[in-house]
């Protein structure tokens, strides 16, 4: 190998490392929000956003936001999803999406006829504790609210997820009567997290 080589082979895995760590760490940050539908990975999402705003006047449900200032000057002003009060509706012709012009939020490639696999938006579970058919109490009030076959199942009266199905749109969620909700929504990044 001569020197020329070797030097750009050694760069080459310097920059590898270094990316790594950028990715890591802005991952480590977005568990604290939740993308809209169909966003790119978030080191790639983080370059590719323009911050205009465009899905979020685009989102028929006013689901989609923009992020403070607060957050620091990474993430200002580029989209998450209310899915704390709100859930996404998984609207059928994507207009969040289709406003993305940067392509930031971006569906997935495809063949003509094959259909647009559902986006995985967050993880969402069910606290026992605090869900009224865990604890005797009939309520059912999520019942019917999933858009996503089979996510949402029941056994004995009681609700529970199927973490293989879901997508995390929290409209469970929002349907959910007790306070505090008992159904909990987190970021796909609070997995990797952990």
């Amino acid at each position: 190998m001569d020197r020329r080589s070797f030097f750009r082979r050694a760069a080459g895995k310097a920059t590898e490392v270094v990316i790594k760590e950028v990715d890591d760490k802005v991952k480590a940050e977005a568990v604290h929000w939740i993308r809209p539908p169909y966003a790119v990975e978030e080191l790639d999402f983080l370059l590719a956003c323009t911050r205009c705003g465009e899905c979020v006047t685009a989102c028929p449900h006013q689901v989609v936001f923009l992020l403070e200032s607060r957050l620091g000057a990474k993430v200002v002003n580029t989209p998450a999803m209310d899915l704390l009060n709100k859930g996404c509706h998984l609207c059928e012709d994507w207009p969040c999406v289709n406003a993305c012009e940067p392509k930031a939020l971006k569906l997935p490639e495809r063949e003509d006829d094959e259909e647009i696999p559902m986006p995985v938006l967050a993880i969402a579970n069910i606290n026992t504790s605090t869900c009224l058919p865990y604890s005797g109490p009939e309520c059912g009030a999520c019942q019917g609210s999933c858009p996503v076959k089979g996510a949402l199942v029941w056994e004995m009266e009681r609700p529970k997820i199927d973490s293989d199905i879901c997508v995390g749109c929290g409209l469970c969620r929002e349907a959910c009567i007790v306070e505090p909700k008992a159904v909990l929504v987190t970021s796909v990044y609070a997995q990797e997290a952990v």
